[in-house]
């Protein structure tokens, strides 16, 4: 866009790179004092109001709070995995980072996608990297040497796997209808038809697939409330149950925007509003982040509207529904690809 020097390309991309991190902490708060607000709405009981203006500085007092607070390692832990496991869990996230489009800016009727990076093969990458943190979940669980730690990796164990499959079927039959596996490229063919008109069973497998990859509720099963333990970061305390804790809402955040980008069209407005300098550069982003927004504060309104699903009901759910309904919809998908094709 700005004619950067071939040599000096990296470092920008680097520097991009530590923005979107920044942006994505603070994304991250903000996603916590939404859900904070909309549980104190939904519970007709106030939210975070003490600290600073509508609570907002109730965030900053948490993570002088996490910050602070004693790091404690028990003395039979696996010292390694037990410091290396959050890491491993925002590395995860970070990874996922590099791929996402978080909108574009048209000048000149020219697009200009703002991502870190762009490839080919983008959709495949995320789910990739974003399967590590299962390995993460896991080395979580076993380096704390406690069995209520490991039960809650067993549990995450059986959840994550069972939904990565229906998640990858819909994520292949949006890239057959697409005829590709740039996130960027199945932006552009949803133009004018958006894919939850066109898979709505898909939209629905990969909603709730998605939802069980963030581990929010009613599939946080790496928790485990009814044995007053929690679950996975059991043995954790000051920032490093803060990073497992951040961790949960950055995928949170990441999944409202993949499902954007998949299902929702994107950034696609029309071609008479991105012809304009100014609306060019300022809409189609913002349209973006709103539908993201609108899918994230749903995905929070659905934690205090349904109860957690026992570990049974979540493995029959994944493998005896939302399996065989991906299949089909994939079916449909090469069939209206090959129809739509002709």
């Amino acid at each position: 866009m700005f004619d950067i020097p071939a040599n000096i390309f990296p470092w920008v991309k680097a520097i991009v790179g530590l923005a979107l991190i920044g942006a994505l902490f603070g994304a991250g708060m903000a996603a916590i004092w939404i859900e904070r607000k909309l549980a104190g709405d939904i519970q007709e009981r106030y939210g975070p109001n003490r600290v600073g203006p509508m609570g907002l500085l109730q965030l900053v007092a948490d993570a002088i709070k996490l910050f602070t607070k004693e790091d404690i390692i028990p003395a039979k832990v696996d010292k390694i995995l037990y410091i290396g496991a959050p890491i491993v869990i925002m590395m995860s996230v970070f990874l996922m980072l590099v791929a996402i489009p978080f909108g574009a800016v048209y000048i000149n009727g020219v697009e200009y996608v703002l991502a870190a990076t762009q490839m080919d093969i983008s959709i495949l990458y995320i789910e990739a990297v974003s399967a590590i943190a299962v390995i993460g979940i896991f080395v979580l669980g076993y380096g704390q040497n406690n069995k209520y730690a490991m039960m809650g990796t067993f549990r995450n164990f059986a959840r994550m796997i069972g939904y990565e499959i229906p998640l990858g079927i819909t994520i292949v039959s949006v890239a057959v209808m697409a005829g590709s596996l740039d996130v960027v490229e199945i932006v552009h063919a949803q133009s004018p038809i958006w894919y939850v008109f066109l898979q709505p069973i898909g939209f629905i497998v990969f909603f709730i697939a998605m939802m069980a990859d963030m581990g929010r509720l009613p599939f946080d099963q790496n928790e485990a409330e009814e044995e007053l333990q929690a679950g996975v970061f059991t043995e954790y305390s000051g920032m490093r149950f803060g990073l497992g804790f951040f961790a949960e809402y950055f995928h949170l955040i990441l999944g409202s925007f993949l499902i954007s980008l998949l299902f929702l069209g994107g950034w696609n407005l029309p071609g008479f509003v991105t012809d304009n300098i100014v609306l060019g550069i300022i809409l189609p982003t913002l349209f973006l982040i709103a539908k993201a927004t609108i899918v994230m504060m749903f995905i929070i309104m659905l934690r205090w509207a349904v109860p957690r699903f026992r570990i049974d009901q979540v493995v029959d759910l994944s493998w005896k529904k939302l399996l065989p309904l991906s299949l089909l919809n994939l079916g449909w998908a090469i069939a209206l690809g090959l129809y739509l094709g002709a």
